[in-house]
C-alpha cells in the first residue's frame, strides 16, 4: 500500500468503522503528493531517526519509511490499531500508543539528531511542539503541520502583529521557516481552517534561556505596556535592569528580538 488517496482513506477508515474524533483534533492527511512534499521538505535520507507525533492512518509515516528512514511513531487513538496494523504491515516501524503529553522523550530518543516530522493534531500541537523545542535537544529539526495562524507566530520577527511568545521561544533555540501552505481539501476531514508547514531547525543556545523565556512571558502578558511597568512582577528594578541590558525601559515587549530577552535574562537573573 502506498500513500493514501482521500477516496481510499475514507474506505479504509468505513470498512473498520472508524471515524475522525473532533476531541483529538483529528484531520488526516490524504494526498500522496503532500505528503511526498512534506517528507522532502524535511531533508529526511536513508538511516535518518524520525519521531511522528500522530500517526493517524500511517500515511506519512509509510512515506518517511519509504525514503529509508527509521521511524518512531506514537498514536494516541488506540482505535486506530486494525488501521495500522493493516497499512504499516510489513515495516519496520516502532508504533506506540501514548499520549505524546505524557510520552518520555529523553529516554526514548536516545543518541542524536532525530528529525521530528508530524501532521500535529490541532487540540494540543502547539503546546507540545513548544515543548519539544524547549526541553528535547535532541531532535535537531522540526517539519510540522500546523494551522496557518501557529505557523504565522512561530515564524513572526520582532514588531509584527504575529509576533509574540512562541515566536522568541523558537527564536531563542532555532530558527523558524514557513515552508508552505496547505488547503483543507487534502485532509480528511477537512478542518475549518488553513494549514501550513513550518521549518524549525535547531541552533545550539547558552545562557539563561529558560530566564529570558520567563521574562518575555511577562512583557506579552501585558504587551500594551512599557517593559518597564509589565516586568515589574519578575524584577525589583525592572529599569536598572533593561538599562544594564541597554534597552530602553519605554519599549514593549513585542519590540524586543529573541537575543535581547536573553541579553536582559543576563542583566537581571
Amino acid at each position: 500500500m502506498t500513500a493514501q488517496s482521500l477516496s481510499e482513506m475514507r474506505e479504509l477508515l468505513q470498512r473498520h468503522g472508524l471515524s475522525a474524533r473532533k476531541s483529538l483534533g483529528q484531520h488526516f492527511l490524504a494526498d500522496p503528493n503532500l505528503t511526498r512534499k512534506v517528507v522532502a521538505a524535511a531533508g529526511v535520507r536513508p538511516g535518518d531517526r524520525v519521531i511522528e507525533i500522530g500517526a493517524g492512518t500511517g500515511t506519512l509515516t509509510r512515506a518517511l519509511t519509504e525514503v529509508g528512514a527509521r521511524v518512531l511513531a506514537l498514536e494516541v487513538d488506540s482505535r486506530l490499531r486494525p488501521v495500522l496494523d493493516e497499512t504499516l504491515f510489513g515495516l519496520e516501524v516502532d508504533l506506540r500508543y501514548v499520549d505524546a503529553r505524557q510520552f518520555d522523550f529523553g529516554s526514548a530518543l536516545t543518541g542524536r539528531p532525530w528529525k521530528l516530522v508530524s501532521n500535529l493534531p490541532y487540540d494540543v500541537g502547539t503546546g507540545l511542539l513548544l515543548d519539544l523545542v524547549r526541553r528535547a535537544d535532541m531532535i535537531d529539526s522540526f517539519t510540522v503541520m500546523v494551522q496557518t495562524e501557529v505557523a504565522r507566530r512561530l515564524a513572526a520577527t520582532p514588531g509584527t502583529a504575529d509576533y509574540g511568545l512562541p515566536s522568541v521561544i523558537v527564536g531563542l533555540h532555532g530558527v523558524a521557516t514557513r515552508l508552505f501552505s496547505v488547503p483543507p481539501h487534502v485532509f480528511y476531514p477537512p478542518p475549518r481552517v488553513e494549514s501550513a508547514v513550518v521549518g524549525i531547525h535547531r541552533q545550539s543556545s547558552s545562557g539563561p534561556v529558560e530566564r529570558a523565556i520567563e521574562l518575555a512571558a511577562a512583557g506579552f502578558g501585558q504587551r500594551r505596556k512599557m517593559l518597564r511597568a509589565s516586568l515589574r512582577s519578575l524584577l525589583s528594578a525592572p529599569t536598572v535592569a533593561l538599562a544594564a541590558a541597554g534597552l530602553d525601559p519605554t519599549r514593549r515587549a513585542e519590540s524586543l528580538s529573541p537575543a535581547d530577552f536573553l541579553r536582559l535574562a543576563e542583566a537581571a537573573p
